[in-house]
């Protein structure tokens, strides 16, 4: 999957697969995450946040189930 960056202080960059409905979530810190189920709705209410932290924090982190992309993804 392709990852767009993105301007953040808690994310590197961003990427979506709307047929699978996964988001991919590359952290500053390095780590990639994979989010499973999450509506078209919510990966462009990112893109489009003054604050893609806190939609982050408020509207992704512990509403999805996620696993930690492989090395290198």
């Amino acid at each position: 999957m392709d990852r767009t960056a993105v301007d953040s202080s808690v994310l590197r960059s961003v990427g979506y697969d709307p047929v699978a409905r996964r988001l991919e979530l590359e952290f500053t810190g390095g780590g990639v995450y994979v989010y499973a189920d999450v509506p078209a709705r919510v990966h462009r209410e990112l893109l489009a946040a003054p604050s893609r932290g806190r939609y982050f924090v408020r509207r992704i982190r512990g509403q999805y189930a996620y696993r930690r992309a492989g090395a290198g993804r």
